[in-house]
């Protein structure tokens, strides 16, 4: 009796079926993988217009690496216009410190970055006699400049910028802009920008704990000869210079009058120094304060509080005489150590 070939003839279709079915459902979920993917993909936006999506596995504040799935690429910052990044970045926490706010985890960054999100907390002080930078560190308005943009002043005002919906900023004029403190001897002042209809002021983070090395990039945002919101960068050429009994941070980064009392910043975005000033007839020999000495004077304000009506109160620290001969001085001859003199 023929055996009944139904149940193959059945079975073959069946399967047959189940392999199209399931090579849909690969297919489907293929189509949907590569679909959450390039819905997660970070997009890079070129200056020739070109796009790039793929996963960012690393970047500076001159490169940016993408992975594209087949190879890795690399594209310097001058040519990215824009960068849209799908997953969220690490969390960057603020935390205040007396007036100043300090962050953990900043991301690093091109200057050109950070100036549209850090640059709006840089502003311009202006004096009836001159004009300087400042930066604010706190958004209820206090800011540092240089003791020297202030001194001798009596009315002060300051050029905020405000960022807005549309990406621009706007730029309003404040009076009365109360001086707080002044440290003559580090060159530092603590002023408070009045609140305005605009709101709370963008606020740059203080370098928590000094991180400088030589060749490090930074950048400098100021008003050099009143060119408003001009950003500078260089590397830090020393780490610390010393001048009458201070170190300051030694860098290229062009500075011009104007420029005092301005932040210098590094690639995470965090103020390592306050630029006070540059040797004349050099090039490239700026100098700033380093931020350990801007969060001494700040959590020490009160010593240096400036009294209106005694504005020559605090401590005031006179230069020493120059010295007229090379030998060690007879005073320092005190027999604790090998110095003799000649």
């Amino acid at each position: 009796m023929p055996r009944p070939t139904w149940r193959a003839g059945y079975h073959k279709p069946v399967k047959k079926n189940m392999s199209l079915l399931s090579l849909g459902i690969f297919a489907s979920v293929a189509l949907l993988l590569g679909a959450l993917e390039f819905a997660s993909a970070d997009v890079i936006h070129l200056r020739s217009g070109s796009t790039i999506d793929g996963s960012i596995v690393k970047r500076s504040d001159k490169r940016v690496w993408v992975d594209i799935g087949s190879e890795v690429l690399s594209f310097d910052m001058e040519d990215v216009a824009s960068i849209d990044t799908a997953a969220p970045a690490t969390p960057v926490k603020v935390e205040r410190d007396d007036l100043f706010h300090t962050v953990v985890n900043p991301p690093t960054q091109s200057p050109k970055e950070h100036a549209k999100s850090i640059g709006p907390a840089v502003v311009k002080i202006s004096t009836p006699s001159g004009l300087g930078s400042g930066v604010i560190i706190d958004k209820d308005g206090y800011a540092i400049t240089n003791a020297h943009v202030v001194q001798g002043e009596q009315k002060l005002k300051a050029t905020v910028w405000f960022p807005q919906a549309d990406g621009t900023l706007k730029r309003v004029d404040i009076d009365k802009v109360e001086l707080i403190a002044v440290n003559n001897h580090l060159d530092l002042a603590l002023v408070k920008i009045p609140q305005t209809k605009e709101g709370d002021f963008s606020f740059a983070p203080v370098q928590k704990e000094e991180q400088l090395d030589i060749g490090q990039a930074v950048f400098a945002i100021g008003n050099p000869m009143g060119l408003e919101r001009t950003l500078t960068q260089g590397v830090i050429s020393t780490t610390q210079r010393s001048f009458d009994g201070l170190t300051y941070i030694q860098m290229d980064c062009p500075i011009n009058p104007g420029n005092s009392g301005g932040p210098l910043f590094n690639t995470r975005g965090e103020v390592i120094g306050i630029t006070n000033m540059g040797l004349r007839g050099g090039e490239s020999l700026g100098f700033a304060i380093p931020a350990r000495y801007v969060k001494d004077f700040v959590r020490n304000r009160e010593a240096f509080a400036y009294d209106r009506s005694n504005p020559n109160s605090g401590h005031n620290y006179h230069d020493g005489p120059k010295r007229s001969k090379f030998d060690t001085a007879s005073d320092l001859l005190d027999g604790s150590n090998a110095v003799t003199a000649k």
